[in-house]
């Protein structure tokens, strides 16, 4: 198989939109790795650690449904240029408050509350802009590449963060994240004014629960979506450990912060060199059955992660969870954004947002109160154990998923 440019990087905007991505997901990486490594030297509990899946989830509940109807009332473009403000503050201030030694725990939560809220208005706007960048029949290719784009970033993020705070500090970290949003916001000036379907307002608020509701209710009215969300939900919530890993690296494997850091991008290595394998597929049959293998594949692999006491093979595992969940997340991806009109894509993707960002979320917070009581292996090893049964019960559920080839033709036709 030789190598080719991918069809969608031949469109000029979504190539920007892109690699502003890559330097931003690798700074929000590198954050995140930082942000677990300081707490767990702040304190030794595992609910200190879960306290932030916590932290995350609460602002997404709250905040992601506004935040999809936000994005098909207003312009994509501008409500990222503000997201995109404020996670630069929140990283700014997480340096500014570890450089002066004020740092304490309530800060990092607080923080990293801001920083969810500024997430659940961003990510609905840019999944609902994406397809407005480029043609419909390279939108799978598009979500393979934000796949690469993710999991390069995640993969260099947390092998640079263990290595910032090693040698350079904890502040160092906190301040290329912030330096790192900027590749978004030259990407989005450079892309200029792009065109999208508006939702049409009901009432005299610029957003109404009546605009909210329609986006609910197109979920629930689609089986395919509804049934591919609820799978992606439950893997990430019962398989969610990386809140864990510090935990693991220095009380299980007996590693320092660099060896942390690469256990943390372990996941992205794998993830990495499976979109890029996917990027090169013009065309994936039989996507239901292969969407149901990946998720159980992946609750394999977390069993294997959380029983094992060897270094290697535990970053094998983890490479080999992040293959897995990157086959489901493209396939979830182009079945959600290909079956949803344009004028309703923010509100649809606010939904999923909910369950595939609260999924995680929660789920580490989950993992920390079982590890607080039964110990950081026994949480991982019945998360995946959960996640394959999680499996089964929406295969049984929901057959038609099973059954899906992704060459159906989509119901409606005011797709790009």
């Amino acid at each position: 198989m030789s190598l080719h440019i991918p069809p969608a990087l031949q469109h000029r905007r979504y190539r920007l939109l892109w690699l502003g991505l890559l330097f931003s997901v690798a700074g929000s990486r590198m954050q995140f790795a930082a942000l677990l490594w300081h707490i767990r030297e702040i304190s030794d509990q595992p609910i200190a650690l879960g306290a932030m899946g916590l932290a995350r989830v609460i602002p997404i509940i709250i905040f992601s449904l506004i935040g999809g109807a936000i994005a098909d009332v207003f312009d994509r473009r501008k409500i990222m240029f503000i997201t995109q403000a404020i996670l630069i503050a929140t990283a700014s201030a997480l340096a500014w408050l570890t450089w002066s030694d004020q740092i304490q725990l309530w800060h990092i939560y607080a923080l990293t509350v801001c920083e969810a809220i500024a997430s659940a208005f961003d990510l609905p706007a840019r999944q609902s802009l994406t397809p407005n960048l480029l043609p419909a029949r390279d939108l799978p290719n598009a979500f393979s590449l934000q796949s690469i784009a993710f999991t390069v970033g995640s993969i260099v993020g947390p092998a640079l963060a263990g290595l910032f705070i090693g040698y350079l500090g904890q502040t160092s970290v906190y301040l290329t994240n912030a330096i790192s949003y900027l590749g978004i916001v030259l990407a989005l000036v450079m892309i200029g004014p792009v065109s999208q379907q508006h939702a049409e307002r009901k009432g005299s608020a610029p957003v109404s629960w009546e605009n909210i509701k329609e986006g609910i209710q197109f979920i629930f009215s689609r089986p395919i979506i509804l049934s591919s969300m609820l799978l992606d939900f439950f893997a990430t919530f019962f398989s969610a450990a990386n809140a864990l890993m510090p935990i693991f690296a220095r009380d299980i494997l007996g590693v320092g912060e660099i060896g942390y850091g690469w256990l943390l991008s372990a996941e992205s290595v794998g993830s990495a060199l499976t979109a890029v394998i996917l990027s090169q597929i013009d065309e994936i049959r039989n996507q239901g059955k292969i969407l149901l293998g990946a998720v159980i594949s992946f609750g394999i692999w977390t069993i294997t992660f959380g029983i094992s006491r060897n270094y290697w093979l535990t970053f094998a595992a983890l490479a080999l969870m992040g293959a897995s969940d990157t086959v489901s997340m493209v396939i979830r991806n182009t079945i959600r954004q290909l079956r949803t009109p344009d004028y309703i894509r923010g509100r649809m993707t606010s939904v999923t947002q909910i369950f595939f960002m609260g999924g995680p979320q929660l789920g580490e917070m989950e993992a920390g109160l079982v590890a607080q009581f039964f110990g950081a292996p026994f949480a991982v090893v019945t998360g995946g154990i959960g996640t394959i049964l999680a499996v089964l019960g929406i295969a049984k559920k929901w057959p038609q998923l099973i059954n899906y080839q992704g060459d159906e033709e989509p119901p409606l036709r005011d797709l790009p």
